[in-house]
């Protein structure tokens, strides 16, 4: 043949080069595809068994980033999936921000180098616990918008920002077909409910949204997630703790499960949640027994909510009992546990890609499930669903006693290598020591704003908070003045009157005349609260200066941007001599955010703007500061915050997120969880009675060797003295 194209003129070498070339970039093209059919994705035009993690890139830091991803690897993960938080990459409408811990690019090359897939969750709706569910602040205010429906103003800046997330991906070359790691994209996120509520709307939004995402050409499969009925040849998929019954409408598309819980988030005032690891590995079993072909762990890593990026009433860890626990270190036996879960899955991979899986009744409760291929390879899952009784059952002439609610995997169909109920990996402890018991602290009273203070604007209303905070503070000022006659029969009898407050959420301090007068609070079950109780006043000019405070945004529902937070009243006073005096419609004064706030204490030129004195102690309103040097080691570092109240911290100007120590755990808790029969987020909980938080994580990144500056906002009144700094290890 080289000698037949070596007799050829230039011309036609140079024609066979070019053909040659286009061949090739086919070939190339053809080999960097990702499809799908009924069975499973297939890569390269294999078929392929997923397992998958979530890791949240802003729930971490760039330097926690490797460690996790080797983790994942080594735990016999195949993709890493990832939302795309939109409120992160652009808080200010129009500009944008992908740097530190919100550098998504870096974090999908870091997955490639550790070999790893992604599976890329655009949205740009994620709920995930997230503030506002990961829409900015400012698309609230967009004229005419309303979410997630069709709506002209919404669907502008979804397609914008969508469009941009993709092109930066295009551009970067991180798809599958350009040689990038991503292998699968979302487009919006659990919307089948919200459809289904919406109706006609949402059904025409659905459509929009799957042709724009389409229109987009990334090249790779996209997932819809809780969502029937998705336009071809977008993939439907389940989300859940358990998914075995699950299969996609269209039953030409693969059965994908996008979120297996492996735990579940704390909220402020609510116990622990924990799922055991028998449990987990049941669910994953019992899926890829029953046909299923990738499924994810929500979360593999949970991390932190740093800042203000929690979702409202959640708290500022996002552990979530996750197999690498929120520092970063394997929660055991959970995370060894299972990887063997998945060495098996593997060992069963050609099988199972081969064919459906064949059912034979072994009894009242259990079932073997058993994939075979023309060359010869099986697998068999063998299932008992008893949530009380061990079984013995005969498989292939061979006896094999399966635990209550526990599957045997045979990657031969005749050898046990795996039961998701009998857990050999060690259970290992996690212990915090301290490291740090003390600091020298330094404080600043904060002030309690009048309704003549600057800063200020009055109106003949209460309004509700967000649409004057825009989300820029936690904190909103209400005011007015309220003027009392000396013949005031309280004033004579020393029984005092009695302000009553209505607030839409979340949580409310309450000054009279400058004195803390007490605190109300909300919970994510029911946001709105009422204050009610007797406060101190005078004859004359009383300044009544109402703290509300935020403690995130809703995160999750049909309009949920329609949601109010703050004081919306009725607000009176009762026990004059008049009866009771509404306040509800007189002058009210706003303040955004705390004086501290507005002078940066947090950050070390603003800390040095003011002068600080001796520590005070129980007192609200205050601002903590000192400086430590970093502890020696790389164990991951904590702040015990258990003797405080509620507020916000900083480490050298970052924020580690909101402390809420004085929000004790209500709930029924049990130490010793049976792992067999159904889970629900309320079967397993722990921690009742104590702080729903005690631990704030440090990243050891944002240290320096030494003279580290440590600013703590306590809103409540709490005891500095007891704040110590910990490690975490395990034993």
């Amino acid at each position: 043949m080289w000698d037949k194209i070596k007799m050829l003129g230039v011309k036609e070498k140079y024609m066979m080069m070019i053909l040659f070339m286009l061949v090739f970039v086919m070939v190339s093209s053809v080999n960097a595809n990702v499809w799908y059919d009924n069975r499973a994705i297939k890569i390269n035009d294999q078929r392929k068994i997923l397992l998958s993690g979530s890791i949240h890139y802003p729930r971490s830091t760039p330097e926690m980033w490797p460690d996790l991803i080797r983790k994942a690897k080594d735990s016999q993960l195949d993709v890493i999936q990832t939302y795309v938080f939109w409120n992160g990459h652009e808080p200010t409408e129009g500009k944008y921000y992908f740097e530190g811990n919100y550098d998504l690019v870096k974090f999908v090359k870091e997955i490639q180098q550790g070999g790893l897939y992604v599976h890329l969750r655009i949205g740009p709706f994620v709920c995930a616990e997230w503030n506002f569910g990961g829409f900015p602040a400012w698309l609230k205010f967009v004229p005419g918008i309303e979410f997630r429906t069709d709506n002209q103003p919404f669907k502008n800046k979804m397609q914008t920002f969508t469009t941009k997330i993709v092109e930066m991906m295009k551009a970067e070359k991180l798809f599958h077909w350009q040689g990038g790691p991503i292998i699968l994209a979302q487009i919006e996120n659990e919307y089948g409910p919200v459809e289904y509520e919406l109706g006609a709307p949402g059904r025409a939004y659905t459509h929009w949204f799957s042709q724009m995402a389409l229109g987009l050409n990334a090249g790779v499969p996209w997932i819809m997630c809780k969502q029937q009925s998705t336009p071809d040849p977008i993939i439907d998929t389940c989300n859940g703790f358990y998914c075995e019954g699950f299969w996609p409408e269209n039953k030409g598309k693969p059965k994908m499960w996008t979120e297996n819980w492996t735990g579940w988030y704390t909220e402020y005032g609510g116990p622990v949640p924990y799922r055991p690891a028998e449990d987990v590995a049941f669910s994953v079993a019992r899926f890829f027994a029953n046909g299923g072909s990738y499924m994810n762990y929500y979360m593999f890593h949970g991390g932190t909510n740093f800042g203000t990026t929690a979702g409202r009433f959640v708290s500022t860890s996002y552990d979530y009992d996750a197999p690498l626990d929120e520092y970063g270190l394997p929660r055991e036996p959970k995370y060894t546990h299972l990887k063997n879960l998945h060495k098996a899955i593997k060992m069963c991979e050609p099988a199972m890609v081969s064919s459906f899986a064949q059912l034979t009744n072994l009894g009242s409760n259990q079932e073997a499930h058993v994939y075979s291929s023309n060359s010869g390879s099986c697998a068999a899952f063998l299932a008992n669903y008893d949530p009380k009784w061990s079984v013995k059952v005969t498989w292939s002439g061979t006896q094999f006693e399966l635990p209550p609610w526990s599957i045997s995997i045979l990657p031969d169909c005749k050898r046990e290598v795996y039961n998701t109920a009998r857990v050999s990996a060690p259970k290992v402890h996690s212990k915090m020591t301290p490291v740090i018991t003390s600091f020298s602290w330094q404080s600043y009273i904060d002030q309690t704003p009048t309704a003549d203070s600057g800063s200020t604007f009055t109106e003949k209303k209460l309004y509700e908070q967000l649409n004057v905070t825009w989300d820029k503070s936690d904190y909103l000022w209400y005011m007015t003045d309220v003027v009392l006659d000396g013949n005031e029969g309280f004033l004579k009898k020393g029984d005092l009157p009695v302000l009553t407050v209505n607030s839409a959420g979340h949580l409310l301090h309450v000054f009279v005349n400058g004195q803390l007068q007490g605190h109300a609070y909300g919970s994510l079950a029911k946001p709105q609260f009422t204050f009610s109780q007797k406060v101190k006043m005078w004859a004359g000019v009383n300044r009544i200066s109402l703290l509300s405070v935020a403690v995130g945004l809703a995160n999750v529902g049909a309009r949920f941007e329609r949601y109010n937070q703050g004081v919306l009243g009725p607000v009176n006073l009762q026990g004059l001599n008049e009866g009771t005096r509404d306040l509800t419609w007189q002058n009210w004064s706003y303040k955004v955010g705390t004086k501290g706030e507005s002078l940066w204490l947090h950050t070390a030129s603003g800390s040095n703007s003011v002068k600080w004195g001796a520590p005070a102690q129980k007192q609200p309103l205050v601002w903590y500061k000192t400086t430590f040097n970093a502890p020696a080691g790389n164990d991951p570092l904590a702040l015990d915050m258990g003797s405080m109240g509620k507020g916000q911290v900083w480490i050298n100007g970052k924020s580690i997120g909101r402390h809420w120590a004085a929000a004790i755990a209500k709930g029924k808790c049990s130490d010793n969880c049976n792992y067999a029969g159904t889970y629900s987020e309320f079967k397993c909980l722990a921690d009742c009675g104590k702080p729903s938080q005690k631990w704030y994580h440090v990243p050891r990144s944002w240290l320096q060797q030494s003279g580290n500056l440590l600013v703590v906002f306590e809103e409540w009144g709490g005891d500095p003295k007891w704040i110590s700094m910990v490690k975490r290890t395990v034993s």
